[in-house]
C-alpha cells in the first residue's frame, strides 16, 4: 500500500471523500476505523439495532454453515444462521417479511450475531421456518487501499443459501435497464471513475436484491439408484435447461424452460431415443446479469456469473422460488435417472458475479473481500485469471471449504453425478506467488482425498486466460478433461486444412500423447466438436466468419479461431449442393466423434441441425438464437441425421471395440493374433512413418475385436467384431484396397456418411483385397467379416 504522500491528488481527495463526506451512519475520520468499545476479539465494534421484541437469538452453533432449520430436544423449531465472516468487526441478521409470506413485502428485522467461534458468526432464532427470506449485513472497515471493503449498507447474500428468491435489480416485473446503483458498494457514479471504488456508497440495497430462502433438510432418502454409467461407457450431451425445452412442442408451455420441463417425458423420451448416458447441464447455481449486458436490452443467458454456489437458479422453477426450486430439481434427477441418464453440472468456481473494483457488491466482497479473492499486489485490485474481472482464492482455507462443501452438496442432497469445471486451470493456482497452475495445488488434493468427490465424474475445462493457464493433458487421476486439440485436429481435417493426420491418429484413438500416464485411460479424454462455446455444427459448416452482431458489442467478442467452413457460401442458402454438402459434412463430423476412442459429448440440438446465425458466442441470447429448434425435425433430412446419431450410439453400445476402456498398443496381444489398432493407406498397406509425415486426405483405422487391450471382469479376453473406419476429407472419391487376410477376407457396409438415409447401407458385403469407392468427403464404416465365413458380392 502506498503511503498518503505517494497517492495522487485525485486519490487522497477521493479518500476524503469515502471517509468523511458521510451521513452520521459513516465512519469518522480515523483512517476508516471505529472509535467505540471494544468488541469481540478485542477490536472494535459499531453498535447495530437490538433484536425485535419476542425473536431472541441464542448462541446457537457454528456448524453447518448456512441456515438450516431444526427441532431441538425440548421442541423448539426454529433456524440455526452461521456466516464465516473472518475480518469482520460485527454480523447482522436480517429476516424478511412473516413464515410463509408470498409477495414482495420486505418488512425487514435485523438481529447481531453475538456468537463467534472460529471466524464463524452464528445464532439461533426459534420460530424461523422454512420458506423465511434472510440476509446479512457485515460491518468492519472501508479502506479498499488494503482490500477491506465491508459496508453495512449493502445486504449481502448468504454463500450458503440453498434458495434464492428474487433477482438482482428490484421487484419482479419491473423492467430492467441497468444494476441499481444502490447494488454497488462504492458510488458507482462519482464523477472521478478512476477512483470511484474507493467512495463507499451508503444507500441501502436490500430492496433491490434476492434474498435467501431457508430450506428445511430433505426427510426422503438419497437417491441410491443412480445409473454408475462407467467412465468408458459415458456419452455426455451438453444441454442449457431454459433453451432445451423454451421451443418442444411436446413440453407444456407452463413447463417450458424449467426443471420440471427437463424432466417431462417428451424432453426424456428424445434423450433415451438418441441413446446418451449423461446431460451436462450448462450452470443453474443461482446467477446475476450483468449490468453492460442490461444495459443493452440483453441479460446472462449461459449462466457463467455464480453468485449462489448451493442455490439452484431460481429462473428455471415452475413450482415457485421460496425452496420449492430445490425439490423440483431434486425431481428432475431422479427422474432422469429412472431413464438410466447421469447428471453433470456445469460450476464455476473460478468467478462470482461480483466482477472487479467496479463491480457490485452481492455477497463475498462484502464478507470479507481480502479472504475470498485473489488481490494484486497494492490490494485495490483484483487478480483476473478468469477475464470477469475477479478470481476466487481457492487456496484459502475459507475458500475451499466453500466449494468442496458445495460440490459435496449438490452429490449428496441433490443426487447429481458429477461436474465440469469451467476455467479448471484457475482452481490449481496456489498460494506461493509463482503464476502458474500447479497440479499439486489444494484444491486438487482436497478433492483427491474426499470419498464423495472422488468417485463423481470430474472433468476440468483445463485451461484459464493466466500466465502458463493451457492445461490439456496435466490434471491428474481421476480427472478427465475437455481436449480441445481433439476438436481442432478434426475441424482442420473435414475442412482439408490437415498438414498430415499425425495429430488425427493420436485423437481418433483416445489421445495416448496426452492421457497415457499416472494410470490414466482414454475416458481421460472427453472428446468434442462443438461446445455451447463456439458454433453450433450447422453453423460450423455454414459461415467462414462469426456474426455476433445481435451481442451488442460490435461483433468484437467471441473467437475468430473457428476453423470452420461455409461450404461455398456465406450463412443460409438455396443452393441444393451447398445444402447437401454441409449435411454430408454434419455427418462426417458426428461419424468422427462417435466412433473415437475417449468419451464423446454431443451438444443439444446439433443432432437436428440447430443454428444460431452464425452467433459464435450467444451467451446473452435468451431467445431463439440460443434454444433448441425442434421443428427442425419435421424436415427428413434432419430426422435421418438424428437416426445416423442414435445408430452409432447403439453400435457403440453393443461392441467394446469402439469404446476401448484401455489405450491400444499398435502391437500383437497374442501370438496368433493382429495389431489392437493398425493404421492402413488408400494402397491397402500399412501406414509408414513416412506415410503419417505425408499430404492425405484419406486415413483408414482398423480396430480389431480379436485383440482388445482390456480384460473382462473375470480377468477374461474381451473379443468382439473388428472394424474397419476410412476417413476421406478429399473432394473427389478415392479408390482404397481393402486389407486382405488375415484382417479379414471380406467386409460389410455398417455405415455411408455420404447417404442421406442410411437404411440402405447396412448389409452390402465388400471383399478383402479388392478397391472399393470411398466417395468423396464421407466415412465408410466396415466390419471386417473373418476367414470362414462367406463374400457376397
Amino acid at each position: 500500500m502506498s503511503s498518503a504522500s505517494e497517492q495522487s491528488a485525485s486519490e487522497q481527495e477521493a479518500r476524503q471523500g469515502a471517509e468523511f463526506g458521510r451521513s452520521p451512519a459513516r465512519l469518522p475520520a480515523d483512517g476508516g476505523r471505529h472509535a467505540r468499545a471494544a468488541g469481540v476479539n478485542g477490536r472494535p465494534r459499531p453498535a447495530v439495532p437490538a433484536p425485535e421484541p419476542g425473536a431472541p437469538v441464542w448462541p446457537g452453533s457454528p456448524e453447518p454453515l448456512g441456515a438450516h432449520f431444526t427441532v431441538d430436544a425440548h421442541g423448539v423449531a426454529g433456524t440455526n444462521f452461521a456466516l464465516w465472516a473472518g475480518g469482520a468487526e460485527a454480523v447482522e441478521l436480517c429476516l424478511f417479511g412473516e413464515n410463509g409470506t408470498d409477495g414482495p413485502a420486505e418488512g425487514e428485522t435485523r438481529h447481531p450475531l453475538t456468537e463467534l467461534t472460529d471466524e464463524i458468526w452464528h445464532g439461533f432464532v426459534p420460530g424461523v421456518l422454512p420458506g423465511r427470506r434472510y440476509g446479512y449485513r457485515v460491518h468492519g472497515r472501508w479502506d479498499p487501499w488494503t482490500g477491506a471493503r465491508w459496508n453495512p449498507a449493502k445486504l449481502l447474500l448468504d454463500p450458503y443459501a440453498r434458495a434464492v428468491d428474487g433477482d438482482f435489480g428490484g421487484p419482479p416485473g419491473r423492467p430492467r435497464t441497468a444494476l441499481p446503483a444502490e447494488v454497488y458498494g462504492h458510488v458507482r457514479d462519482w464523477p472521478q471513475q478512476h477512483v470511484a471504488d474507493t467512495v463507499r456508497d451508503e444507500r441501502d440495497s436490500a430492496p433491490h436484491v434476492p434474498k435467501g430462502v431457508v430450506v428445511a433438510d430433505r426427510d426422503d432418502p438419497a437417491d441410491d439408484r443412480r445409473p454408475g454409467t462407467p467412465w468408458a461407457d459415458t456419452v455426455v450431451y451438453e444441454l442449457h435447461v431454459r433453451g432445451f425445452t423454451m421451443r418442444h412442442p411436446g413440453v407444456p408451455e407452463r413447463l417450458r424452460g424449467t426443471y420440471a420441463g427437463l424432466a417431462h417425458p417428451a424432453a426424456v423420451e428424445h434423450l433415451v431415443r438418441l441413446g446418451v448416458t449423461a446431460v451436462e447441464l450448462l450452470p443453474v447455481h443461482q446467477f446475476a446479469h450483468e449490468d453492460h449486458l442490461l444495459r443493452r436490452g440483453l441479460g446472462n443467458y449461459w449462466g457463467y456469473n455464480s453468485i449462489g454456489y448451493f442455490a439452484p437458479h431460481a429462473a428455471y422453477a415452475a413450482s415457485g422460488t421460496r425452496g420449492q426450486q430445490v425439490a423440483e430439481f431434486r425431481r428432475m434427477v431422479r427422474t432422469l435417472h429412472a431413464a438410466g441418464i447421469e447428471v453433470i453440472l456445469d460450476v464455476v468456481y473460478n468467478h462470482t458475479a461480483e466482477s472487479g473494483e467496479l463491480g457490485p457488491t452481492l455477497s463475498l466482497r462484502g464478507i470479507d473481500n481480502r479472504r475470498y479473492y485473489r488481490l494484486q499486489g497494492d490490494a485495490r485490485r483484483y487478480a483476473d485469471y478468469t477475464g470477469c474481472g475477479n478470481t476466487l482464492h481457492v487456496a484459502q482455507p475459507n475458500v475451499l471449504r466453500l466449494i468442496a462443501d458445495s460440490l459435496r452438496y449438490w452429490v449428496t442432497e441433490m443426487g447429481v453425478d458429477g461436474f465440469r469445471f469451467d476455467l479448471a486451470a484457475t482452481l490449481a493456482r496456489d498460494m506461493r506467488g509463482t503464476d502458474e497452475p500447479d497440479m499439486r495445488a489444494p484444491f486438487l488434493a482436497v478433492v483427491a482425498q474426499d470419498p464423495v468427490l472422488r468417485r463423481a465424474k470430474l472433468i476440468a475445462e483445463p485451461w484459464d486466460v493466466g500466465p502458463g493457464g493451457y492445461r490439456v493433458g496435466a490434471f491428474p487421476p481421476p480427472w478427465a478433461e475437455w481436449n480441445d486439440r481433439y476438436r481442432d485436429a478434426v475441424r482442420d481435417f473435414w475442412r482439408g486444412a490437415l498438414p498430415d493426420v499425425r495429430d488425427l491418429g493420436y485423437r481418433l484413438a483416445g489421445s495416448s500423447d496426452l492421457y497415457a500416464w499416472g494410470g490414466r485411460r482414454p475416458h481421460a479424454s472427453v472428446n468434442f466438436v462443438t461446445a455451447h462455446d463456439g458454433f453450433t455444427l450447422r453453423d460450423l459448416v455454414s459461415y467462414d466468419r462469426k456474426h455476433n452482431e445481435a451481442n451488442g458489442e460490435g461483433n468484437r467478442d467471441g473467437t475468430d479461431a473457428n476453423r470452420s467452413w461455409n461450404c461455398g457460401a456465406e450463412g443460409e442458402t438455396d443452393d441444393p449442393d451447398v445444402r447437401a454438402l454441409r449435411r454430408r459434412q454434419i455427418r462426417n463430423l458426428l461419424t468422427t466423434l462417435l466412433l473415437s476412442t475417449g468419451v464423446p459429448m454431443l451438444v443439444a440440438g446439433d443432432e437436428m441441425g440447430r443454428t444460431q446465425g452464425g452467433n459464435n458466442n450467444a451467451y446473452c441470447q435468451d431467445n431463439e438464437t440460443g434454444w433448441v429448434d425442434w421443428s427442425a425435425l419435421e424436415d427428413p433430412g434432419w430426422r435421418a441425421v438424428v437416426r445416423l446419431c442414435s445408430r452409432l450410439l447403439a453400435l457403440r453400445r453393443t461392441h467394446p471395440v469402439l469404446r476401448s476402456s484401455a489405450f491400444f498398443s499398435g502391437r500383437r496381444q497374442s501370438a496368433h493374433g493382429l495389431r489392437d489398432l493398425a493404421w492402413f493407406t488408400p494402397g491397402g498397406t500399412e501406414m509408414t512413418e513416412a506415410d503419417w509425415y505425408a499430404p492425405t486426405a484419406t486415413l483408414g483405422m482398423y480396430l480389431s475385436g480379436r485383440d482388445i487391450p482390456q480384460r473382462g471382469p473375470t480377468g477374461g479376453p474381451v473379443t468382439d467384431d473388428s472394424f474397419l473406419v476410412i476417413l476421406h476429407a478429399g473432394p473427389r472419391p478415392v479408390r482404397f484396397l481393402l486389407p486382405g487376410p488375415p484382417w479379414a477376407e471380406s467386409y460389410e457396409l455398417v455405415a455411408d456418411t455420404s447417404r442421406e438415409d442410411q437404411q440402405t447401407a447396412p448389409g452390402t458385403r465388400r471383399r478383402a483385397g479388392a478397391r472399393t469407392v470411398v466417395p468423396a468427403r464421407s466415412v465408410l464404416l466396415l466390419r471386417a467379416v473373418p476367414t470362414g465365413r462367406g463374400v457376397r458380392a
